[in-house]
């Protein structure tokens, strides 16, 4: 029998060779560059990067980022929460393993099975280690790798976008950037009636027809500017004692907002209204994880990466960040040989 992996060594020692470490990417800082260095041991937050750009139909980018992120984070904007009057660093311990190696293959398909092989176990021994995996995207496929290796917990999916990304196929493509949520509820990780989608303005009939079917709860953008207090006071309600999980694509906001990512759109929220919303998720909900996509650096055009590291700060001074699901000792963590 596979000897359990303990909390640190064992997790280092099987997968640090998969990340480039922070310092080495093209950032060279890890998120938020805190001056005390936090260990993995003492972390409630596992952060890292995919830089995956290879289905991304309209504009590129979304490669970087994870360096946007990282390197606003660090050198911009200041740990302080300007409303909440918290440092974040008082409230999360965050470690940064670096970016995930994507393999060099001209093959998508290979390149999805290499995610599929290593994402879901890695945020599944995140989880069971009682640590919250944060992955800065990279394209929105990511997203189904490392929502399966949390599926387990049954989470409540909150996903923010400008887009369903429910269809069934896109271009050819039974996995791309506007599949994964159909993925994850056709291959049972997850019922349609557990996705709340907030901010969508933009699908196409396919879509609708799944939405409308396996019955997933929307709040599109007009909802959301015409119904704002309903809208929050449901989300309060359903998050209430739930596990959720994040998934937050840039282009939920108005385009003026979001100038580099591939596929912004009009008719957006704004990042109040996003805060709002964040803060109306109920004290008593559990994040179990998070993805936060399609962030993107063009030019030296840091404003993507700067929104994204202040939403990011505001959700880790929640307190349903802090709270913690417990595994039970019996629950063994097992990896694959990699």
């Amino acid at each position: 029998m596979q000897k359990p992996l303990s909390v640190e060594s064992d997790f280092l020692n099987v997968y640090h060779h998969l990340f480039k470490p922070p310092e080495l990417t093209n950032s060279k800082y890890p998120f938020g560059d805190v001056d005390k260095k936090i260990s993995f041991d003492d972390a409630n937050v596992v952060l890292f990067g995919i830089p995956l750009d290879i289905t991304t139909s309209f504009g590129k980018g979304t490669r970087n980022g994870p360096e946007a992120i990282r390197k606003t984070s660090a050198r911009q904007i200041e740990t302080f929460v300007f409303e909440e009057k918290i440092d974040f660093r008082d409230k999360v311990k965050i470690f940064d393993l670096g970016d995930l190696i994507l393999p060099h293959y001209h093959d998508t398909q290979k390149i999805f099975s290499y995610l599929d092989k290593v994402v879901p176990d890695i945020n599944r021994n995140l989880s069971l280690l009682n640590k919250k995996p944060l992955v800065l995207g990279g394209e929105h496929t990511i997203s189904y790798f490392c929502f399966k290796g949390l599926s387990y917990q049954k989470p409540l999916l909150i996903h923010f976008d400008a887009h369903r990304d429910l269809k069934p196929a896109f271009r050819g493509m039974k996995m791309c950037h506007a599949t994964p949520f159909f993925r994850l509820i056709k291959e049972n990780f997850i019922k349609g009636n557990d996705i709340i989608q907030i901010g969508i303005r933009q699908e196409d009939r396919d879509e609708n027809q799944v939405a409308h079917d396996e019955r997933v709860v929307t709040f599109d953008a007009w909802n959301v500017k015409s119904k704002f207090e309903r809208v929050l006071s449901h989300i309060r309600k359903i998050t209430k004692n739930r596990r959720i999980y994040i998934s937050f694509d840039i282009d939920v906001l108005d385009c003026q907002y979001v100038p580099c990512t591939g596929t912004p759109e009009p008719f957006g929220l704004d990042p109040s209204e996003i805060i709002k919303i964040l803060n109306s998720i109920d004290d008593s909900a559990v994040l179990i994880g998070m993805d936060l996509v399609e962030t993107a650096l063009k030019n030296d055009d840091y404003r993507e990466g700067t929104i994204a590291s202040q939403i990011l700060l505001r959700i880790f001074s929640k307190k349903y960040v802090r709270n913690q699901v417990y595994i039970p000792n019996e629950k063994s963590i097992k990896c694959r040989g990699l």
